[in-house]
């Protein structure tokens, strides 16, 4: 990818590109003085750059990511489509990271969704290996390093609240007891997913309300509550 692919895939501007080029806060390649990425790194380092961005960013970059996904969401709406009752476990047995993991996965397989259920698991691991995804506020967002369509026939969300909270790795050192697995088949609906669903995380009461909920139909209302009021604001 070239500066300006990035910047138009990442909805910055190319000077900014170029800032972080400099500054080499964003992989890239130097050939013949030429700067290109390599799409797969993009795409791993745009998704721990969304989950660490302010609340005011993460709004921007959501809003612009809005209106690029219309081929994928022409409603607006994704969670929908992502997520349903069987999707969700109200009380997730894990008690380590290791097996939040697996878990989590074995919820997945059992959407018979999954083409391969062995790669989705080394991806998730993988993507855990170069920096936890577990945020503050006991929450973490679980996605795979890579999007590749293979692995399962359709974009969809797992989730799962543990009975007992897991140390996890966020920032703040705290346990994590609110687990979403996010697997997309489309880097760019990936990128707005995850600013989405951290949106719905920062900016509602959604995860009071999954904490406080006593069932699996009722964590699913609260997360279609959550995204209708984001909706909202775009």
């Amino acid at each position: 990818m070239t500066i300006r692919e990035v910047a138009s895939y990442l909805h910055l501007g190319a000077p900014e590109i170029e800032t972080l080029v400099r500054e080499r806060e964003i992989p890239f390649e130097k050939q013949g003085g030429r700067v290109s990425f390599k799409r797969a790194e993009i795409d791993s380092w745009a998704s721990q750059r969304i989950l660490n961005l302010s609340s005011k960013r993460l709004a921007a970059y959501h809003s612009k990511s809005s209106s690029q996904v219309r081929e994928f969401t022409p409603d607006d709406a994704l969670m929908p489509r992502l997520v349903t009752q069987d999707r969700i476990q109200a009380e997730l047995p894990s008690k380590t990271r290791a097996s939040v993991i697996r878990d989590l996965v074995a919820l997945a397989e059992k959407t018979d969704l999954l083409s391969n259920k062995t790669d989705l698991l080394r991806m998730i691991e993988e993507r855990e290996q170069l920096c936890s995804t577990a945020l503050p506020n006991g929450l973490a967002i679980l996605h795979p390093r890579h999007h590749d369509p293979y692995m399962f026939s359709e974009s969809f969300m797992i989730f799962g609240r543990a009975i007992q909270p897991i140390h996890f790795g966020a920032v703040d050192g705290k346990p994590t007891d609110l687990f979403f697995l996010l697997c997309c088949q489309d880097d760019r609906l990936h990128l707005h997913t995850l600013a989405r669903l951290c949106s719905m995380c920062m900016e509602t009461t959604l995860l009071d309300a999954l904490r406080a909920a006593d069932s699996a139909s009722v964590m699913l209302d609260a997360i279609l509550n959550a995204e209708d009021d984001i909706i909202r604001r775009l």
